[in-house]
């Protein structure tokens, strides 16, 4: 693209392509009026009309000197920007990820820009709760929205259109949103709640007169555990201008009902600040810790980019990658460039942003979808402007970089990277290698467990491979010891779901002090309810699948569409009263293991425990504390924590990892295994694991037993050239859906007669898939393999999508929904 598209044009015959938040097949060819013309340039928002009545705010992407020869172009109705909001890069972006994930740009746009940047005809507006009816400087327009949101509560653009009595609204809804005085309905649904910190400070007189604390301490002399709490909060308050009531609990080993007392008797005063995730960091900052031998190692290895564009850094858990980061980081914005750090889920990794927080402070700014759209808005403004480090999710990608020169992606391997729903299916991984070279950017990719395409592209030279194999401060890695359930079945020594080993190293490893962190990755409290008399079994009305049951709501519900109902109280199909449940989840253990251990101080955490907001972090924030004693998890347990306390660990069930109809079923396995073996250990003494399975000699367990990943990786990767699997090939996944049955299958004998025609023996399918109904849409899977040639590839694409066109203009098959999915993890 010409980069001089991206200023203004002085045409007086001009015509531009637009971008439209909806999966239309290509950009609209809208004419530019001549009033406007000096104003259009690449970037910039505008507002259009697609359809008979719908109104959006689109994106220039290309400007045109002559008119499209198929469609007579309509005027575009308004300009919203004055500058671009896009840069060329982003872009050339969207246009590689329509291309390569067999998407529209458009659903790219949808996924890339925040809510508060894509306006449409329905969108709905309220006034904002911060607005305190000052009208000073409104014009008279803005005048009239504010009065009339103040009466109605809430408008639609197409209320407004008729108040004003205009038809171009949105340059006036922008300036109202910049300024905050409404905000979308939906943002204010969705608010992200800043972070709230608990402060102590002494109350008068002893805040103002030192002597007078000889009374205070008075007031406490039977009160052993507040003249300690006391004592911490005067030592932290002669280090630090604010004390954090967390820091005096720790220095005290004192709790909240300690303080409350001392508060009561009118000593400190407890008091809270809010913190927002984008404000500017208040905390001291830290000096970034010595590093070990390796690590200068690891730092003078790096290739620049000329030479090797990524870097694989495959370190064993604990062995010091973060602080890698954290000097590359230092070096990347000491020379004025930005970083933009990746991790698999944000909410999840709180502990590793303030671990950063603290080394670069203001300079680093959070994005993720938890965020509510005003402050995405503001943090794809700071970006612009030029903020050193982005901390991200996936999202992270399409933020407007200035001078991106550094990209790291942690956790490499983490399928939570790739995007399933809705399109575009991208992996943000693979995307990031894409982006590094508009931008000239390095690329390090981190991991204990890397995935199979990359450390094969590492292997065959495409990457460059660094390892690091010890843990820091030369700790050993935790000692793993497998445990036959099948064996103490027969002997009977099973408790519930605890073998006897795992069991007597949970009673000692809390018995020294330490916590222990138990991995069972299915929530709930057991997966089905099934009749004993006749085999009935509680299964989804939307859904192929079992409900499973949830003690603490005391229902059945459906892990893939939501839907929940009663337990019965007899079975539907015979009438008996003899119902029991299977399995078991994070739940049932819980409860469970209170029986055992009712000494313990006991929490999950899954899906379930997390989905209020902060609730994640509360909960980690406790169990660093010691406040926990046993953590019970899904795989939310293995991503990003890093704990001083933890004695043990145990996997109360590595059976049901393997048993996914995947391929990638034991690559997932030996991720999550090692991965969760990882938390055990990590700073002060060597760790265990204990693994509990049936399968004893399944080859994963002696892979994970020995920490060798080189084995797994050559077993592994033997299997998926003989059956022509990733690294070795590309999949092009392709789901079929409807809520007809007999009309799904009728669309796919069509689709899969034309695509076989061309394809033959590449095309498998249409096969059911392992869950046959989803929110009571019934699917049918068609898989592609294909080497990797990129011509080829770009081929298959094409000729996919001119059959799934084929096939919707038969007649009766346009409601069949098509999902085409680029490299399916």
């Amino acid at each position: 693209m010409d980069t001089q598209s991206f200023h203004p044009v002085q045409s007086t015959n001009c015509y531009i392509a637009v971008i439209i938040p909806i999966a239309a097949p290509k950009p609209y060819t809208y004419f530019v009026p001549n009033e406007m013309i000096q104003d259009i340039q690449v970037g910039i928002r505008v507002e259009v009309q697609f359809g008979k009545n719908k109104l959006y705010s689109g994106l220039v992407m290309q400007i045109l000197d002559t008119p499209p020869t198929h469609q007579k172009p309509k005027p575009i109705l308004s300009i919203i920007d004055k500058e671009s909001i896009l840069l060329e890069e982003q872009i050339k972006l969207w246009q590689w990820i329509s291309s390569y994930y067999a998407c529209t740009i458009g659903e790219v746009m949808n996924a890339a820009l925040p809510a508060g940047m894509k306006l449409a005809s329905e969108t709905r507006v309220i006034l904002s709760p911060i607005f305190d009816g000052n009208y000073d400087g409104f014009n008279d327009k803005e005048y009239m929205i504010a009065e009339a949101l103040s009466i109605q509560n809430e408008l639609s653009l197409n209320d407004i259109r008729d108040i004003l009595d205009q038809k171009t609204v949105y340059p006036l809804i922008n300036r109202l949103l910049q300024r905050k005085i409404i905000y979308l309905k939906e943002e204010l649904q969705s608010k992200y709640k800043p972070k709230e910190v608990t402060f102590v400070r002494l109350q008068e007189p002893y805040a103002s007169h030192s002597a007078m604390l000889e009374i205070a301490f008075d007031k406490m002399k039977r009160a052993e555990r507040q003249v300690e709490a006391m004592m911490a909060f005067l030592q932290l308050s002669q280090q630090q201008k604010f004390v954090k009531a967390q820091e005096v609990y720790k220095k005290a080993s004192a709790d909240s009902t300690v303080l409350k007392a001392m508060e009561k008797k009118g000593i400190i005063e407890l008091y809270k600040k809010e913190v927002s995730r984008i404000d500017a960091y208040e905390d001291e900052l830290m000096d970034r810790q010595e590093l070990s031998e390796q690590q200068k190692r690891v730092l003078q290895e790096i290739a620049p980019r000329a030479e090797k564009a990524v870097t694989l850094i495959h370190g064993v858990t604990g062995s010091g990658k973060t602080r890698v980061y954290m000097e590359l980081i230092h070096k990347t914005i000491a020379r004025g460039e930005q970083v933009l750090y990746l991790l698999p889920e944000i909410a999840l990794t709180a502990q590793l942003v303030n671990r950063l927080q603290k080394i670069f402070g203001d300079d680093i700014a959070v994005y993720h979808s938890r965020m509510s759209n005003p402050e995405r808005v503001e943090v794809w403004q700071n970006v612009r402007r030029g903020k050193p480090i982005i901390m991200g999710a996936r999202s992270g990608l399409f933020l407007p970089f200035q001078n991106l020169k550094l990209i790291i992606v942690d956790e490499e391997h983490d399928t939570s990277f790739k995007q399933v729903d809705p399109a575009p299916r991208y992996n943000a991984r693979d995307v990031a290698v894409y982006l590094s070279r508009l931008y000239n950017a390095k690329v390090v990719l981190g991991t204990a467990t890397p995935s199979l395409e990359s450390y094969h592209n590492a292997k065959t030279g495409k990457y460059q491979l660094i390892e690091m194999e010890e843990r820091f401060g030369g700790l050993e890695l935790p000692e793993i010891i497998l445990v036959n359930i099948r064996e103490e079945l027969k002997k009977q020594t099973m408790q519930s779901h605890f073998t006897s080993v795992l069991m007597k190293e949970l009673q000692e490893t809390l018995s020294r002090g330490e916590q222990v962190i138990l991995f069972q990755n299915r929530r709930g409290y057991a997966p089905t309810m099934r009749c004993t008399t006749c085999e009935w079994h509680s299964g989804c009305i939307n859904c192929d699948v079992s409900l499973t049951y949830h003690k603490h709501y005391n229902n059945l519900r459906c892990h893939y569409c939501g839907y929940q109902t009663a337990l019965p109280v007899e079975c539907p199909a015979c009438g008996s009263k003899q119902l029991t449940i299977k399995g078991f989840g994070t739940e049932k253990i819980e409860d469970e293991l209170a029986i055992f251990l009712p000494e313990a101080n006991i929490k999950r955490l899954d899906f379930d425990t997390v989905r209020a907001k902060n609730a994640h972090a509360k909960i980690i924030h406790e169990f660093e504390e010691g406040r926990i004693d046993v953590l019970i998890g899904t795989q939310m347990v293995t991503k990003g924590l890093d704990f001083d306390n933890v004695g043990l660990v145990g996997i109360l069930s590595a059976d049901h990892l393997f048993q996914f109809p995947d391929f990638r079923a034991t690559e997932r396995a030996y991720q999550l295994m090692t991965q969760v073996s990882g938390r055990a250990g990590r700073k002060h003494k060597r760790g265990k694991v204990i693994i509990q399975a049936l399968n004893m000699a399944h080859p994963v367990l002696k892979e994970v037993l020995e920490y060798d990943y080189k084995a797994f990786f050559n077993r592994e990767t033997s299997e998926r050239h003989e059956f022509s699997y990733p690294p070795y090939f590309r999949l092009i996944k392709i789901t079929l859906k409807h809520r007809n049955p007999q009309l799904l299958n009728e669309a796919a004998k069509i689709f899969d007669k034309n695509m076989k025609s061309k394809l033959g023996p590449q095309i498998i399918g249409p096969a059911v898939p392992s869950i046959p109904r989803i929110r009571g849409y019934f699917l049918l899977d068609f898989m592609i393999k294909m080497n990797k040639n990129t011509k080829n590839s770009t081929n298959i694409k094409k000729f996919i999508f001119e059959n799934i066109h084929l096939t919707k203009a038969t007649k009766g098959f346009s409601t069949v929904r098509f999902n085409v999915d680029v490299d399916p993890n």
